[in-house]
């Protein structure tokens, strides 16, 4: 029979449960790893997305682009100091689609500009298809665009909006 003093003496070594529950736990996390390393970036989710998508400097760009109208929302568009002491713009815009064709892809990209044209910031999105799945003749897509990062003394005169590729059906 035991004594107390052997019942309560350390035991000397590494219980084996805990060995082989840490190795089957960093298979595990290894293997989630791997799998999360087959699934394409948001990048090359992105780009293939826009894959056969008309860029500038193609006649089709050309074309379609003057049917897509972009105006500002000035009810919707805002600025707001932040606690960095910079301002976050946050600009509204109304896309119509007058092509006579169904936008499957719109790249477009706003800039903030002063008065003498000059961009201060900007940003490129992808509207269709991440905003909407598609964008039919004659249909209106309402969009807001963030924009952070400004200087109270940056003089923000004006919204540029342009179409940077285009795919249509």
């Amino acid at each position: 029979m035991e004594t107390l003093e052997q019942h309560n003496a350390p035991k000397k070594g590494i219980n084996k449960i805990f060995i082989v529950a840490f190795i089957v736990a960093a298979i595990a996390i290894g293997g989630l790893i791997w799998l999360m390393s087959l699934k394409p970036s948001m990048q090359q989710q992105v780009e293939q997305n826009m894959d056969g998508a008309f860029r500038e400097g193609s006649p089709e760009f050309v074309a379609l682009t003057k049917k897509i109208v972009i105006q500002t929302d000035e009810d919707r568009t805002m600025q707001s100091p932040i606690g960095l002491g910079t301002i976050v713009m946050s600009i509204g815009g109304k896309i119509k689609n007058i092509t006579g064709k169904t936008v499957t892809g719109l790249e477009i990209n706003v800039a903030v500009i002063d008065t003498f044209g000059k961009p201060i910031k900007d940003k490129t999105l992808i509207v269709v298809p991440n905003q909407y799945a598609k964008l039919n003749t004659d249909e209106v897509a309402d969009i807001t665009v963030r924009i952070d990062g400004f200087d109270p003394k940056d003089d923000r005169a004006n919204i540029r909006w342009k179409v940077t590729a285009i795919k249509a059906e």
